[in-house]
């Protein structure tokens, strides 16, 4: 009763709609997209950096828990307010403040869409390359939160290497302008990148300087069948040893095809057991000859077949399919547990290997797809929820997936971060000493533990 009232002074103190008591909007903030949830006692709505350093002032002040969150799209339950207190939308802070060709930086809030900032600088000739599959719904302040990526990350990077700098609102409100909008810096520490990835534990974003790159006037890439996952796996070996870096390499098993060729009907996917794209990018008339270039080599590794698609339209006839597989999934009528690890690139075989001899260990089907060419491939465990005695040998798949991947040198994600939905394997992908080293920052950005309280922290 006690937090109740307090609540209701905050959202008398705040413009009126920023704090919302009201049972909807409650339960509308409770989760992502990951199974669990959690019901807040408030959720903000602030619309200025002003009202931010508010909410956090009074929380620290009162030892309320907040939960920082942006369009909701996780998949590891990061967002989930399992203690309660305030969900702090960042939702209604979604404007781009500039965007300069002359200085090829974006400043954007947090709240604005990922594939609506996209448009509108590649409008201006430039380009934000960031891609994660939700790009559509996903928020920039979520992907700064998770350090998203995507599919092309292999050339380009993760959203890490597009922040230049930061304006956060620190757990005790204060706020503090961290990085710049210039293209290189060196004065200080690079604290604005301790923020990248961060969950929302250390601070809350409320404004980002992004870099912009020029925009590639021409994309071209190849759709290629394989008889199996290995057979691609040694593929990608080649495709890199013989000098080529694309700006995508995506792959998918033979689950995977099945349920896509399903959904979509599509012909594009049949008669191979595994299917890669490669995406070249760049001035057209050097696109088409490393596209040919690049075909002669797969040839070599003798697929099942290799099909081109030139220019805008003919890409994105490959990545429309791309974008469904996770769908497909979901219509086999199977719970998709969706893993976003990472081996070393040459460990691509072993992980193939090894999540087939899982699937036969635990007769649960292990589905594999991703961004095979920067080594994180999502290894989905389909499990039957009609099944009881399927959960238990999924969480004993999961657990060996886990451990098997960081025994090759790997880590258990890649984009989605730790969250709750891996928060039993933190100790595992991590040394006593980085768990020390990861409490001491938190512990010095937040002292009362108040800021997405449960994690893995």
């Amino acid at each position: 009763m006690k937090r109740l009232s307090l609540l209701r002074r905050l959202q008398q103190s705040l413009p009126l709609g920023e704090l919302s008591l009201q049972t909807d909007d409650l339960a509308a903030h409770s989760g992502d997209k990951w199974h669990a949830v959690s019901i807040p006692e408030a959720v903000a709505f602030p619309r200025s950096v002003d009202s931010v350093s508010r909410i956090l002032q009074f929380a620290n002040r009162h030892g309320i828990p907040v939960t920082p969150r942006g369009a909701g799209y996780g998949y590891v339950g990061g967002c989930i307010p399992v203690r309660g207190g305030i969900a702090l939308s960042l939702a209604g802070m979604n404007e781009i403040l500039d965007i300069s060709k002359k200085d090829f930086v974006a400043v954007v809030q947090p709240g604005v869409i990922t594939a609506v900032l996209q448009k509108q600088v590649e409008r201006r000739g430039l380009y934000y390359p960031p891609d994660p599959a939700s790009r559509a719904d996903c928020s920039l302040g979520g992907n700064i939160a998770t350090n998203a990526g995507g599919p092309r990350c292999l050339k380009y990077g993760v959203t890490r290497d597009y922040v230049l700098g930061l304006q956060v609102v620190l757990a005790d409100g204060n706020v503090v302008r961290l990085g710049s909008r210039t293209h290189k810096n060196k004065t200080g520490f690079d604290l604005h990148r301790l923020f990248v990835g961060s969950e929302g534990m250390l601070g809350v974003v409320v404004e980002a300087a992004l870099k912009l790159i020029p925009l590639p006037s021409y994309r071209a890439c190849l759709g290629i069948g394989f008889d199996s996952m290995r057979d691609a796996a040694r593929a990608i070996r080649t495709i890199f040893a013989a000098g080529f870096l694309p700006s995508a390499l995506e792959l998918a098993d033979e689950f995977t095809l099945q349920a896509a060729a399903k959904r979509t009907g599509s012909k594009l996917l049949a008669g191979c057991r595994a299917h890669m794209i490669v995406e070249l990018d760049g001035q057209e008339r050097s696109v088409r000859s490393e596209l040919s270039s690049l075909a002669r080599v797969v040839r070599a590794e003798k697929p099942t077949f290799v099909q081109r698609g030139l220019g805008q339209a003919g890409v994105e006839r490959f990545w429309g399919l791309r974008r469904e597989f996770s769908y497909s999934l979901r219509d086999t009528g199977l719970k998709k547990l969706n893993e976003d690890i990472v081996v070393p690139r040459g460990k691509l075989e072993a992980l193939f290997k090894f999540t087939a001899a899982l699937q036969k260990k635990f007769q649960i089907p292990v589905a594999c797809f991703g961004h095979a060419g920067d080594g994180n491939i999502h290894c989905n465990v389909m499990l039957d929820e009609r099944n009881p005695d399927q959960r238990a040998r999924a969480e004993q798949c999961l657990d060996e997936l886990f451990r098997g991947v960081i025994g090759m040198g790997g880590v258990v994600t890649g984009e989605h971060g730790i969250g709750l939905a891996k928060r039993p394997w933190w100790p595992v992908a991590v040394s006593p000493e980085a768990n020390t080293l990861h409490l001491t920052i938190k512990h010095a950005l937040d002292p009362q533990g108040l800021l997405n309280p449960g994690k893995f922290l």
